[in-house]
């Protein structure tokens, strides 16, 4: 069974975002590193339940919340310089891809609700 884009690129985001988040300063590791993660599973399990509830568009709307999280966190990693501006660009362009497939998920749903 092939699983849905977002689903994969999101696995990639995580790939990349942990061995990442360990290479933070210690005294940021758990504050702004742990919020980074936290945002990016809770993002993950909000997907999930997406993909396996009958409420999809209360899943979803949890999902764009953790991603708007998420952004902030690593705008913040940037700017404080935690991430490199290629490290940033890369994550950022994950994190873009993912959004674009929320939306797309999104409005599909609403469409079907509209039925």
């Amino acid at each position: 069974m092939q699983e849905s884009p977002i689903f994969v690129r999101t696995f990639d985001l995580l790939q990349w975002l942990l061995p990442t988040l360990q290479k933070f300063p210690k005294e940021q590791r758990f504050i702004l590193a742990e919020r980074i993660h936290h945002a990016a599973f809770k993002f993950y399990e909000a997907i999930t339940a997406a993909s396996l509830s009958k409420k999809k568009n209360e899943h979803l709307e949890q999902s764009d919340i953790e991603l708007q999280k998420l952004r902030l966190y690593l705008r913040l990693s940037h700017r404080l310089q935690f991430l490199s501006a290629a490290q940033y660009k890369h994550v950022f362009e994950l994190v873009e891809e993912v959004g674009r497939l929320l939306g797309g998920w999104t409005k599909k749903t609403q469409g079907n609700t509209a039925l």
